[in-house]
């Protein structure tokens, strides 16, 4: 059973940045895709980011390209989102995300498969 735990959000203006991290446990981190996902109020929850398995591939959503980066560290069972240039609607619990399935070549489909309990991200205006 994977354990994602969610650190580093909090409450920014707008134009400023925060880097999310979650650190997993209780899986070969190495050998899963990993992504973040944020629900605002009253609405669903929707798809930041992802990266593959290796790190070598990553995805975004459009609403963030260019803005959000996601990293991850192997070593450290770790992945990363680094969000600049942050805007109010960037508010939202985020979450961390682990794929449902190992080894996923092509990381444009994954399906998460595990969430953590989320961090919020405020960004005044």
């Amino acid at each position: 059973q994977v354990q994602l735990v969610e650190s580093g959000g909090g409450l920014v203006q707008a134009g400023g940045s925060l880097r999310l991290s979650c650190a997993a446990s209780g899986r070969t981190f190495s050998t899963y895709s990993m992504g973040w996902f944020r629900q605002a109020p009253a609405k669903e929850r929707e798809f930041v980011a992802a990266i593959s398995w290796s790190g070598s591939s990553t995805y975004y959503a459009d609403s963030v390209k260019g803005r959000f980066t996601i990293s991850r560290d192997n070593a450290k069972n770790t992945v990363y989102l680094e969000m600049s240039s942050l805007k109010p609607e960037d508010t939202a619990v985020y979450y961390c995300a682990v794929d449902s399935v190992k080894m996923r070549p092509d990381v444009t489909g994954w399906v998460p498969g595990a969430f953590g309990q989320g961090t919020q991200v405020t960004v005044s205006s």
